[in-house]
């Protein structure tokens, strides 16, 4: 930390092998400069130059010492053009996590419509369960997310967007599926597959089954909503899933009339964090299709 601030100035003076010249390119002062060359020398105990009057040359630990300086400057640089590039409001990045239920078609349709306007926007997506988005998020990986339920802490910021109906999914040749709607308590008794616990979806589920009167027999856990769809449908269990992007066969969605089985959808940032450009442009975005951010 102590050589970092002098680094520039030694491959200035290296370059141009003349402390005068190199102090006019680097806009700092002849004495500035001939002093913190003294110290740098001073610090790391070795001559890196020779000097010849008013010119100055390289000696081997000089050479061996700007190798390894010119690369560490170059990836200042190209850290520095990185996140420039990364911040700028018409071909900028935003990196924007998702539930895994919503990247089928609600995340394709918001990017669609947002790239109308923005078209040169660039995104890097990041699909995973809720509590993992909001670590990402207070890890900085993450400048928005889509999650649920909607998260409620001091750190963060977050906007309820929509309601997504959940559903009883059972087996097609199951004693329900000639319903179209059931209420929950009418499967106590069947057997569940669920996701892992930690997964908003489980936690809904839990809950919503324990409104109903019963606690669920669990015998299958998965990280995935259509993987549990399939599990339904090879008759191992029932499940609470929002509806499908696309009809899976084998199964049956019910209505679940009691209790009233939904889940919110939000966005959420870390607060106090500033926005760059896009980021600022695709939360405007997302939080004007507050009410219909869901497929019809």
């Amino acid at each position: 930390m102590l050589l970092a601030p002098r680094l520039a100035y030694f491959a200035g003076v290296a370059r141009t092998e003349h402390v005068t010249r190199a102090a006019q390119e680097l806009g700092v002062p002849q004495s500035t400069l001939s002093r913190a060359m003294a110290r740098l020398e001073q610090d790391l105990g070795v001559d890196l130059f020779t000097r010849h009057g008013r010119t100055v040359s390289l000696t081997p630990a000089g050479r061996t010492f700007l190798t390894s300086v010119e690369r560490a400057l170059g990836e200042v640089r190209r850290a520095a053009d990185e996140v420039r590039a990364d911040a700028d409001p018409t071909t900028g990045k935003v990196a924007f996590g998702f539930l895994h239920t919503m990247g089928a078609e609600t995340v394709p349709g918001l990017l669609q419509a947002f790239r109308t306007d923005h078209p040169r926007i660039r995104f890097s997506l990041v699909q995973n369960y809720g509590e993992a988005m909001i670590e990402k998020l207070r890890a900085g990986e993450l400048d928005l997310c889509l999650t649920s339920p909607v998260p409620d802490a001091p750190d963060l910021a977050a906007r309820r967007l929509d309601e997504q109906k959940l559903r009883l999914v059972v087996p097609a040749d199951h004693r329900l599926a000639s319903r179209r709607r059931v209420r929950l308590a009418e499967a106590a008794d069947e057997t569940f597959v669920t996701l892992e616990p930690g997964y908003g979806l489980r936690r809904i589920t839990d809950d919503l089954c324990k409104d109903a009167g019963f606690r669920p027999r669990i015998a299958f856990e998965g990280e995935e909503a259509e993987t549990l769809r399939g599990l339904v449908a090879a008759g191992l269990g029932v499940a609470l899933l929002p509806p499908p992007a696309f009809p899976r066969p084998g199964v049956v969605e019910l209505t679940v009339t009691a209790p009233r089985a939904a889940r919110e959808i939000g966005v959420a940032w870390l607060e106090g964090r500033p926005d760059t450009p896009p980021v600022a442009a695709f939360k405007r975005f997302l939080l004007s299709r507050r009410g219909n951010l869901l497929p019809a």
